[in-house]
């Protein structure tokens, strides 16, 4: 219905542009969303540490859920629209998330930019090719970021990116990596002081899933082995045999089974050695809900180092010390 206006023109024209203008400010706080970089991620843990490096100045969400195995993880059709209007992804890489890439290839913009930090921090002669992860294979082990110090590289890379394709947030992306790279000098510094609570002969670990050698072989601790073999099935009975001799020959007192991978199989070596049997490390669920102070990747690596330290029988006090919650606003979308 037409407004007709029955007072003088120049009121009428000024009731007209009172009328209007909320009408304006949604239309320019549409255009500002628009304008904000729209980035796309894959596993919980990249979320959270590109999170922490965009802050409030752009929108963020990941694509695999919490929980799902990343390496065989098929994501949905409604991944391919994160896809689609992401400005940027970032990934892994080092062949972790193969479907998702395939998803991502086919349906990401022309000029989207794929970002794998993985590929970008890691020189080839630094691959690690171990129990899961042969070097037959071709693809090294891709958990970089179990490594407080390579979670650093990463999110200097993320901020690289970010600077690139949206420099008049340049400044905001600067300090929140200066705050992310205080907090990690601060886990680096309570996990090494932690870690010299056990004897060498303790720093040792038999895990479920593969997760932890670039953290073993930047902290002086030593991956013995893992059930899990190359093809992610549970181990043939003559590969728990050997698992079990590893146990009996190093005496360490506890082994880890994953909260992502459960499998009986730990629960039954343990039995077999005498040995204590962990259950809960994880490597890309973040502990807790979105929202909560733990849910980062800050919250994730301290309970996995309080958990291993602690059941090895040493001392993580200085791990606890370290705040978990975000050092930015997080404000990332988390598939769960």
């Amino acid at each position: 219905m037409a407004l007709r206006c029955r007072v003088a023109p120049p009121v009428c024209l000024l009731l007209a542009l009172a009328l209007l203008s909320p009408l304006v400010a949604c239309v320019s706080a549409a255009s500002s969303d628009d304008d904000r970089l729209r980035i796309a991620t894959t596993v919980a843990p990249i979320t959270s540490i590109v999170a922490a490096v965009a802050g409030d100045r752009a929108d963020v969400e990941g694509i695999v859920p919490e929980g799902a195995d990343s390496h065989t993880f098929e994501p949905p059709p409604s991944a391919a629209r994160v896809l689609a209007t992401a400005d940027v992804l970032f990934m892994n890489g080092l062949w972790l998330e193969e479907p998702t890439r395939d998803l991502a290839e086919a349906n990401l913009g022309s000029e989207t930019r794929v970002v794998a930090l993985g590929d970008e921090v890691l020189p080839e002669d630094e691959y690690v090719f171990d129990f899961s992860f042969p070097e037959e294979a071709g693809r090294p082990n891709p958990h970089l970021w179990t490594n407080p110090l390579m979670a650093a590289r990463y999110a200097e890379v993320v901020r690289d990116t970010l600077v690139e394709l949206d420099p008049d947030n340049a400044e905001a992306y600067e300090a929140n990596l200066d705050a992310f790279l205080r907090r990690v000098d601060e886990l680096d510094r309570a996990v090494r002081e932690a870690g010299e609570t056990l004897p060498p002969e303790r720093r040792k670990l038999l895990t479920y899933h593969d997760s932890w050698p670039y953290f073993a072989r930047d902290y002086g601790w030593e991956v013995i082995g893992a059930v899990q073999p190359s093809d992610f099935a549970e181990p043939s009975p003559r590969e728990v045999a050997r698992l079990i001799e590893q146990i009996r020959d190093t005496g360490v007192p506890a082994i880890f089974g994953s909260e992502v991978f459960p499998s009986p199989v730990v629960r039954r070596i343990g039995e077999e050695t005498g040995v204590r049997h962990v259950d809960v490390l994880r490597d890309d669920d973040l502990p807790g809900e979105p929202g909560d102070d733990e849910h980062s990747w800050f919250g994730l690596m301290s309970e996995n180092f309080v958990t291993m330290i602690e059941a090895l029988g040493g001392d993580a006090a200085a791990i606890r010390a370290v705040p978990v919650a975000p050092t930015a606003p997080d404000e990332a979308v988390y598939p769960q």
